[in-house]
């Protein structure tokens, strides 16, 4: 078996079996081509069917001059998954990587904005162009509802369940979940679907796509950043600021405001209770005001 065959059907078996999205297959398969190249440029011929434990450590080994643990940490967990998969289909007997430990990483603590920033941030939003009520609805809503920007930017008109009080956000592994919408954010999408959405024109296949941009198409990711950053350095903001940072705004002033951690993590469509743990290692003041609040000898 060559590499570009393995690479081909571990691409499909991501794909189909494991019902990954598609920008984690990508990050799946690049993780397997840094592999690859690193045998090229050595000029080191092996199949994935036979390469050893050693030449994998040895490439590690070397990769690890250049990059940072975190990346160093995804590598080897990228491609455990990809022998694993080998040995599934019976290509392999073993896992190279078996014995090969990831270097101990800290938990990164995401960013995170204040109630102020946010709104000093949507406040520089030039509203006297169609786009800024179009920004505006955006910027809402990834902060309303806490939404990852590929969810955002993959937001349909057929999503919107206004009367009921929530939208329906297709997540990672196309998983569905209905996040509640509040009023303030229902009013400032309404206002850029009436006012702004239908004047634009349309092209065939984005007629359900909620945001668009001015040639009648669905946004990019790349677009979305982009407005943010430019939004940063109008007011200043020192911060790192992306998306992302919308959202780990969202979850961190729920919390604050004494939200159940479980309440966050069904909004947020987490798999896991403990990826949303994270927020509690931010503001241990909660825990504070947990104990204050339901201790019996409080």
């Amino acid at each position: 078996m060559k590499w570009q065959q393995a690479l081909k059907d571990y691409e499909l078996y991501l794909k189909i079996e494991r019902g990954l999205a598609a920008n984690s297959i990508v990050n799946y398969l690049l993780d397997v081509r840094k592999l690859i190249n690193y045998l090229e440029d050595n000029e080191i011929t092996i199949s994935p069917i036979d390469i050893d434990k050693e030449t994998v450590q040895k490439f590690i080994y070397d990769i690890a001059k250049v990059i940072n643990t975190r990346s160093q940490a995804r590598i080897i967990s990228g491609l455990r998954s990809f022998f694993s998969y080998l040995v599934f289909e019976d290509y392999r007997k073993t896992n190279p990587l078996d014995l090969i430990e990831s270097p101990k990483i800290g938990r990164k603590l995401p960013d995170t904005l204040s109630e102020e920033e946010i709104d000093r941030l949507i406040a520089a939003i030039d509203l006297s162009k169609p786009e800024g009520e179009r920004n505006k609805a955006m910027l809402e809503t990834l902060y309303g509802c806490g939404l990852r920007v590929s969810e955002l930017i993959n937001l349909k008109l057929s999503d919107l369940f206004f009367e009921e009080g929530f939208i329906k956000v297709t997540g990672k592994g196309d998983k569905e979940r209905f996040v509640p919408i509040v009023n303030s954010t229902k009013k400032f999408i309404n206002n850029y679907i009436n006012y702004v959405r239908n004047h634009i024109d349309i092209q065939t296949g984005y007629e359900d796509t909620m945001f668009l941009n001015r040639r009648g198409k669905q946004l990019t990711r790349a677009m979305v950043f982009t407005i943010i950053k430019q939004l940063a350095e109008k007011i200043g903001l020192k911060k790192n600021v992306s998306p992302h940072t919308f959202r780990h705004s969202f979850a961190t002033h729920l919390l604050q405001n004494d939200a159940d951690l479980r309440s966050i993590q069904l909004m947020l469509g987490h798999e896991s209770i403990t990826t949303t743990e994270i927020y509690v290692h931010m503001d241990k003041s909660h825990l504070s005001k947990v104990i204050q609040k339901y201790h019996p000898r409080k």
